[in-house]
């Protein structure tokens, strides 16, 4: 599973993502950036890429790993990275005190909408 790890494309995509909320996680979707948008020396395929991040202000060390350790598990679940997209998971504070299968039911929609946009791209690549 490829990370975002670039603290300037995790600012862009804040900016310019799409964001999914749900009451244990908010996602923001972006469209994963092209090779001359990140420079020529780069060399990535079109593979979609994930970021968790759990910030400081809702938990100490302990409760923030746990929740990215909760995201990470929920993003195999969701069947992410998703092909051409950029998602970062952000935790809220009631990601750790719900227990699991509420936070994956309260996803489900956010899946359905991801695998459509991986179905979408797999129609146009078949074109």
């Amino acid at each position: 599973m490829e990370t975002i790890t670039s603290s300037t494309e995790i600012s862009q995509l804040f900016s310019s993502g799409k964001r999914i909320k749900t009451p244990y996680v908010t996602f923001i979707v972006g469209e994963r950036a092209s090779e001359t948008q990140r420079g020529a020396d780069e060399q990535h395929d079109q593979c979609g890429r994930v970021a968790f991040i759990a910030g400081k202000k809702l938990g100490n060390a302990v409760w923030r790993n746990s929740a990215k350790r909760r995201m990470r598990a929920l993003c195999g679940e969701m069947g992410g990275p998703w092909p051409g997209k950029d998602v970062i998971f952000l935790a809220r504070g009631s990601v750790c005190r719900a227990s699991y299968q509420d936070v994956s039911r309260s996803c489900e929609q956010v899946r359905r909408r991801l695998e459509s946009c991986r179905e979408d791209r797999a129609h146009e690549e078949g074109r």
